[in-house]
């Protein structure tokens, strides 16, 4: 199958919408109501329920994973990457949901794990590190994630770093309002309402 093929494959398994599913079955309603209106698990654990929002933060990023190595075991590593970006594009714009998805967090490691595990691990500790100090989840989703290109140079082949930088643009660019808020101080940190 040629690259876009591995692109929908991947599209297809990002787009299912886990936050919003988990939530809806556990009868706390439309998930897209409250606070960012985003389906991703810190959305998730602005309901309160952190089962929940952990439960949200495993299927997302193995949402992403499944597609990189479905993909590589199908037709091989170029493959696996386009599958990867594809989760990430399927999880921000579900087709499903009239296109407005989730930031991307959560799949965006599923896929960098998936793809080249060192550079996933690498961002995800930066993620911890950053969180833990500052208290923001969206701060430190954009410090992992701009690292993570220069994790791949440093650990993955080339190709890994285009998916990597690919990933950081998609990313940041869903966290528009978070860098706005960022800038103006008003971003919440854990535990305050959005």
């Amino acid at each position: 199958m040629p690259p876009p093929a591995y692109l929908l494959l991947g599209y297809l398994l990002g787009s299912i919408p886990f936050g919003l599913l988990l939530t809806r079955a556990a009868g706390l309603g439309d998930i897209r109501r409250i606070g960012s209106g985003s389906i991703g698990a810190t959305n998730v654990l602005r309901t309160g329920n952190k089962p929940l929002a952990a439960a949200t933060v495993l299927l997302d990023g193995l949402k992403g994973a499944a597609a990189v190595l479905l993909a590589a075991w199908l037709a091989g590593h170029g493959a696996a990457l386009w599958a990867g970006f594809g989760a990430l594009v399927g999880h921000a714009f579900p087709v499903w949901l009239r296109f407005k998805g989730g930031k991307g967090v959560a799949t965006g490691y599923g896929v960098l794990i998936a793809a080249a595990w060192p550079v996933g691990l690498a961002a995800g500790a930066i993620w911890l590190i950053v969180a833990w100090f500052a208290r923001i989840s969206s701060l430190a989703a954009l410090a992992s994630f701009a690292a993570a290109p220069i994790l791949a140079v440093l650990l993955a082949d080339r190709a890994v770093v285009n998916l990597s930088l690919a990933i950081a643009v998609l990313v940041f660019a869903r966290h528009h309002e978070n860098i706005s808020r960022l800038l103006s101080g008003t971003e919440p940190r854990f535990g305050q309402k959005a």
